[in-house]
């Protein structure tokens, strides 16, 4: 059995984490808040722009033409990966780095075997695990968290479909946690590049429209911007989810840390009870050995 100090000194440390615990779920809570707010206002307006996208960059010659959209036999495979820059947040960066590598093994295991699949890290998590596992791994937007806007993804997006533009990826996927509600995140593979599948193609290539100031105008003006919106959204996703699971997680650490105190406290209580009667049975025995002298 513990001593009563080393009980004592447990109890303090677990009160301690509490206290910290307790006060990153606050912090979670107030910052989920605001990512929550962002990725519902701007989930609607992704939809509609990805539905407008798909009816036209196919059913035309301007959308057919667009680099963006040529559909290439995929030799290099850039997958975008969005995790958290720190831990203390459950299973969020766990789960979307091996949704990643099962994705990888399932899908490219001919270009993983060459060495032609490499990882843009968005979020320093994913960054460490890919860069363990020995594939080319990105770190130029690690940091994204630190400075989220559409500008820094904008950037990561714009950087992405130059390379793809030019034939050095053949495939773009993103892999990131999609934001449920504090309990639960989605895992989401998406194919940005190429734009538009060959089914939306079948569906769509028949559609007549109507452009105004021009077909051309319109169309390269919306395809990049519809890309970029697709990494912000991700980025929004993987952020609104991060403080959810982060959420979660302390107030967990939280219920598990009242639990173990209960437990220590008892311990605490008992090792004091039994410290009393060895010293009541001490006294006895000294009492009753004066009486036989």
């Amino acid at each position: 059995m513990a001593s009563l100090k080393e009980v004592r000194n447990r109890i303090t440390s677990v009160n301690s984490t509490m206290q910290i615990t307790k006060a990153m779920k606050m912090v979670a809570a107030a910052k989920l808040r605001r990512a929550q707010d962002r990725i519902i206002q701007m989930r609607p307006y992704a939809k509609k722009l990805n539905e407008l996208i798909a009816q036209v960059s196919q059913g035309t010659e301007v959308g057919a033409s667009s680099p963006y959209t040529q559909v290439r036999e995929v030799k290099n495979v850039l997958i975008i990966m969005v995790t958290s820059d720190r831990g203390l947040c459950g299973a969020f960066n766990t789960n979307v780095i091996k949704a990643a590598v099962a994705f990888i093994n399932e899908n490219y295991p001919t270009q993983l075997e060459k060495g032609n699949v490499s990882v843009l890290s968005l979020g320093k998590k994913g960054s460490e695990a890919f860069a363990r596992r020995g594939i080319k791994v990105d770190n130029e937007f690690t940091d994204i968290f630190q400075r989220l806007s559409f500008d820094t993804a904008k950037e990561a997006a714009e950087k992405v479909m130059a390379a793809f533009a030019e034939g050095t990826y053949d495939e773009v996927v993103l892999v990131y946690n999609e934001f449920k509600n504090v309990a639960t995140q989605i895992i989401r593979t998406e194919k940005i590049l190429p734009l538009v599948s060959e089914e939306t193609e079948e569906k769509t290539s028949n559609t007549d429209y109507i452009f105004e100031p021009s077909e051309e105008e319109i169309i390269l003006e919306l395809i990049p911007k519809a890309i970029k919106l697709s990494v912000f959204k991700a980025v929004l996703d993987s952020n609104a989810s991060e403080h959810g699971a982060r959420m979660t997680a302390m107030d967990k650490a939280t219920e598990n840390g009242g639990e173990l105190l209960k437990a220590l406290k008892i311990e605490y209580n008992r090792s004091r009870q039994a410290a009393i009667t060895k010293e009541i049975l001490e006294i006895v025995g000294g009492a009753e050995a004066l009486k036989g002298a």
